[in-house]
């Protein structure tokens, strides 16, 4: 089961719960949220149970911490209309909502040791001897990830129920899943940020060595030329090896993809015979950072490095409405399309440097679904083209753009 299945099971199993829990509470008192007329007092219910639990989920899913367990609580609370209600991390009290914080808050860690060490949920009386408190009766109902218990939450009423018992189970496994979440969102950064690093370590020594090659061998005959190269050879390093945003502007990876050129040239010299043709419109437009310099420079390799021939690559962005489409397009040895799926597919007994097309190919499906992936034609020397569908407009790419 994926964990968004996992997630809407959690969800569905807390929510309907915390409804039954709540109906008696919210047909007792009309709640101004719920003037619309939403149906029967179940429906309407369902209703706001579904909206407080929509409202907690986004805390949630940044991973428990006081900040995010003091949004959470009071949603949580109202969710199973308890008394008081509070979350732990394995060591300290995160946050507290409802009454009896003052004298209740420095017990709960005592009360929930036995929970952190089971992983198991428990119901007890509080043994509050303060005559006007109303917390009698605590669940405490352990919180998950990955990595084992991180935390406990606890709900407090005035009486000993087994619903209740039930709801705070519940409601607690949902939060679960929401911790879960954020843990795969946590890993699916350092994923990314563990592909980018493949990436650079792909440009690394043998690329770095023949561009300061290629400058020192300009250094007597062509100072002017050298100190180009130098610039272009700089430049391209700062912008490779940044260390802040998942995400750039088409113009700067252009960019980027000019300076490679101008360093490969250095290298090839007439051998490379290079054609762009950009649409302006399209170079604001956000995409995956080093999505498309590791495709020019598979053109390059397999268009020089494994002929004697010279090379024609042909680079294109054009405006197709929603999207930027940009095509990267080589006459070299090209690929056995068999070859080519093994690669993509990850088969470890691919050739190596492949490591460039799957990286970008896994990247774009991550950030924009799977009919974004890489369209590549290609066959045993007929060269290779290939296609990237960009869309305009994708939250959160745009925002998270490097300005």
């Amino acid at each position: 089961m994926t964990a968004m299945a996992l997630a809407a099971l959690g969800a569905a199993a807390a929510v309907l719960l915390a409804a039954g829990f709540g109906l008696g509470r919210l047909t007792a008192r009309r709640d101004t949220d719920l003037d619309l007329d939403l149906g029967t007092p179940v429906e309407r219910a369902t209703f706001h149970t579904l909206h407080t639990a929509s409202l907690a989920a986004p805390p949630l899913r940044a991973g428990l911490t006081e900040d995010t367990a003091r949004k959470a609580a009071r949603r949580l609370r109202s969710l199973l209309g308890t008394e008081a209600l509070c979350l732990t991390d394995r060591d300290t009290v995160l946050a507290w909502d409802g009454s009896g914080g003052d004298h209740h808050g420095e017990r709960v860690m005592r009360s929930v040791a036995g929970v952190l060490d089971s992983g198991r949920s428990q119901s007890l009386r509080t043994g509050c001897d303060t005559p006007e408190c109303p917390l009698r009766w605590a669940v405490i109902a352990p919180l998950t990830g990955e990595e084992g218990v991180l935390g406990a939450l606890v709900a407090y009423g005035s009486k000993e129920s087994a619903v209740l018992v039930r709801a705070a189970t519940e409601v607690a496994r949902w939060v679960s899943v929401q911790l879960e979440l954020a843990e795969l969102d946590r890993s699916r950064t350092r994923l990314i940020e563990a592909e980018i690093r493949a990436l650079r370590a792909q440009i690394s020594p043998h690329f770095i060595f023949n561009s300061l090659a290629a400058i020192a061998s300009f250094v007597r005959t062509d100072p002017e030329r050298a100190r180009e190269l130098l610039l272009e050879f700089a430049d391209f390093t700062r912008y490779s090896f940044r260390r802040h945003g998942d995400f750039t502007h088409l113009a700067d990876e252009l960019r980027c993809i000019e300076q490679y050129l101008a360093l490969a040239g250095a290298r090839f010299g007439d051998r490379l015979k290079v054609t762009l043709q950009i649409a302006p419109e399209v170079l604001p437009v956000a995409l995956p950072f080093l999505c498309l310099q590791p495709l020019v420079e598979n053109a390059v390799k397999h268009g020089l490095e494994d002929s004697r021939e010279e090379c024609r690559v042909s680079i294109s962005a054009q405006d197709a409405g929603a999207e930027a489409v940009v095509t990267i397009e080589d006459d070299g040895v090209g690929m056995d399309p068999a070859e080519l799926r093994r690669i993509l597919a990850g088969d470890d007994g691919a050739r190596s440097s492949g490591i460039g097309l799957r990286n970008v190919d896994e990247r774009l499906r991550q950030v924009y679904g799977d009919d974004y992936g890489l369209v590549i034609e290609t066959g045993v020397a007929a060269g290779m083209k290939i296609t990237v569908r960009i869309p305009k407009y994708r939250a959160g790419v745009h925002k998270n753009a490097a300005q």
